[in-house]
């Protein structure tokens, strides 16, 4: 998704200026991750709109439960209506084929369920939290995110991720801090066919590492092995024994064949996520 002309140019919306904004769109919609960005959102519009808004959450085989854990305590937090749907991305075939733009068949499945609940309740407007900082990669989803009639309210505050983060601060929202996440999908190498039970796998694995005290952990999966990534800052204490012996037996128990650490840490640039 290119960056829209003049996003960085024109004056950035306050905080007050974009609630007001906000106010007009009758009964809104909030797609609402564990994740800061839309958190912020679903704040924002629930003091525009109080009753008219409704934040909703999608769980499902590549939504890990922790990041639906986090979405409720947000939700809860703020005080909107919260749903929670089940959606099931793996009944694309495209999707379960793990191809580059993998995340556009994703969002389609997404947004249909989304859109659906909406029609059924009178929805007229569906938000999500895109802000300025996600379009400097090649983002599928954010494709069918505006194929599907989604409104950015973030980018179109010219809002970048050290802002929203300060704003969910001053709100006190219970993951202004919490690092950025992704779909479990996104921890297999682009190619390698996807199905539940690698994704399980997946969510169980990380569940571990986090049992540890990591604060952000990603295992990618390549064939048969596992490569467990920390932030650069932890990959002394991750690879430190005894600890290092016990995940790799860990996980090998799980079924992963070969288990590793990254000496580097985790790098964000190899995930493409809406949050």
């Amino acid at each position: 998704m290119a960056l829209p002309s003049g996003c960085l140019d024109r004056p950035r919306w306050s905080e007050a200026e974009l609630v007001a904004r906000l106010r007009s769109g009758g009964p809104t919609l909030v797609a609402l991750s564990g994740g800061v960005d839309s958190a912020v959102v679903a704040a924002l519009a629930y003091e525009a709109l109080t009753a008219e808004s409704v934040a909703v959450t999608l769980a499902g085989p590549s939504v890990s439960r922790a990041e639906v854990a986090r979405a409720r305590s947000v939700a809860r937090s703020i005080g909107i209506a919260h749903e929670i749907l089940e959606v099931d991305p793996l009944v694309r075939p495209e999707y379960r084929a793990n191809p580059p733009n993998r995340c556009y068949f994703c969002r389609q499945v997404e947004t249909a369920r989304l859109l659906a609940f909406g029609r059924e309740r009178g929805i007229g407007r569906y938000l999500d939290g895109v802000h300025v900082d996600d379009l400097g990669d090649q983002r599928p989803g954010l494709r069918a995110m505006d194929e599907a009639g989604f409104s950015h309210p973030l980018l179109d505050a010219g809002w970048r991720k050290a802002e929203v983060r300060a704003v969910a601060r001053g709100r006190g929202l219970p993951n202004w801090d919490q690092p950025s996440d992704a779909c479990l999908a996104s921890r297999v190498a682009h190619g390698a066919p996807i199905d539940a039970e690698l994704l399980g796998r997946i969510e169980a694995a990380e569940k571990i590492v986090r049992g540890w005290g990591f604060r952000r952990v990603r295992v990618r999966v390549r064939g048969p092995s596992a490569r467990i990534e920390v932030d650069p800052d932890e990959v002394r204490r991750l690879t430190e024994t005894p600890l290092v012996t016990e995940l790799e037996e860990q996980l090998r128990a799980l079924g992963f064949a070969e288990v590793s650490m990254d000496p580097e840490g985790y790098r964000g640039r190899r995930e493409a996520a809406v949050r």
